[in-house]
């Protein structure tokens, strides 16, 4: 992809092409340290909630899975996101590692870079509500709290929906923050790393919806007969 030229001679790698960042400055870790570390931590928060959820033997694998997606999430919405939801203004001239995370995001989604109104605004609440429920969600499972089910059923909700107006008003603007097509930016970054909080929350609605139908029904059945 090649860099374009805002109105202030900034040159910038991010679309549409006359986009205006005057206070753009280019990265100076490549992708791949970048990739590599959020892949390598979120790897570290799954395999430490595995080697813990393994010593609950009421756990299944389905559920230590679930488990490690909420402590994956905790990072993801909690320090990720939260930085950005903290950081927003500044990100494009800044060169904290975390900042320049975003502006490689950014390339699959320019609403990043620019601040746009409703990433902040989904961001923010994304990262101060999810962020904590997702560790509280690990907790609850850990210590087999009753409420478990309830927390996963609202991250999950709350997720699901994020991610769909994520998708469909950038559809409504015609896709005009991404590089429509291309097998990184577009495909990787805007496409499969969203859906992943499209597909598993849903099936986590599903799960959560046939728990607490389940336990409803229970305690529907056990209630004494009133006379």
């Amino acid at each position: 992809m090649m860099d374009a030229t805002s109105e202030a001679g900034v040159l910038h790698p991010y679309w549409p092409r006359d986009l205006l960042i005057p206070t753009y400055v280019a990265n100076d870790r490549s992708m791949s340290e970048i990739l590599v570390f959020l892949f390598s931590v979120s790897g570290v928060f799954m395999l430490v909630t595995w080697l813990i959820t393994g010593q609950r033997e009421r756990l299944g694998t389905w559920r230590r899975l679930a488990v490690c997606w909420f402590a994956v999430c905790g990072f993801v919405h909690g320090i990720i996101e939260g930085w950005f939801s903290l950081y927003y203004d500044v990100i494009a001239g800044d060169q904290s590692f975390l900042s320049q995370l975003w502006k490689e995001y950014s390339k699959g989604d320019s609403r990043y870079i620019i601040a746009d109104n409703f990433t902040v605004c989904m961001e923010t609440v994304t990262a101060w509500l999810w962020g904590p429920f997702s560790l509280w969600a690990v907790f609850a499972f850990l210590t087999n709290k009753p409420y478990r089910f309830v927390l996963q059923l609202i991250i999950s909700i709350g997720q699901l929906y994020g991610v769909v107006l994520y998708f469909y008003t950038e559809h409504r603007d015609g896709y005009s923050h991404t590089e429509l097509g291309h097998p990184i930016y577009f495909w990787f970054y805007f496409t499969f790393m969203n859906m992943l909080w499209f597909i598993i929350p849903l099936m986590l609605i599903v799960d959560a919806w046939k728990q607490l139908s389940a336990a409803q029904t229970h305690t529907d059945n056990t209630k004494p007969k009133r006379n």
